[in-house]
């Protein structure tokens, strides 16, 4: 029987296995990102996604300093637009935006 692992571990090893699960993962985290924890739950989204491709080579890419991608991506990160427009071009995506959809009266 295989023994259990921690949640974070798995979601990054899913990740790394399939590379275009990011984009799906990614959207959905931040769909919900207004929802209470969804701020949370969306920076580590982006932590595993980052994990997944390594942390180090994200940072490179994204031009930042390894140690602030660690700060930026935290429970308590606080990135700004730029990183997190860095981060996601870093990682081979792009922030979109669409229309909620408008809920009946």
């Amino acid at each position: 029987m295989k023994a259990a692992r921690p949640h974070d571990d798995a979601m990054v090893e899913l990740l790394r296995e399939d590379p275009a699960f990011a984009d799906e993962y990614l959207a959905t985290a931040l769909e919900e990102a207004d929802e209470p924890g969804g701020r949370q739950a969306l920076l580590r989204a982006l932590r595993h996604v980052a994990q997944a491709q390594g942390m180090e080579e994200v940072a490179e890419r994204a031009g930042l300093r390894r140690e602030s991608l660690y700060r930026a991506l935290s429970p308590k990160g606080n990135p700004t637009l730029e990183t997190l427009l860095a981060v996601l071009s870093a990682a081979g995506l792009r922030l979109a935006v669409a229309r909620r959809e408008e809920h009946p009266a």
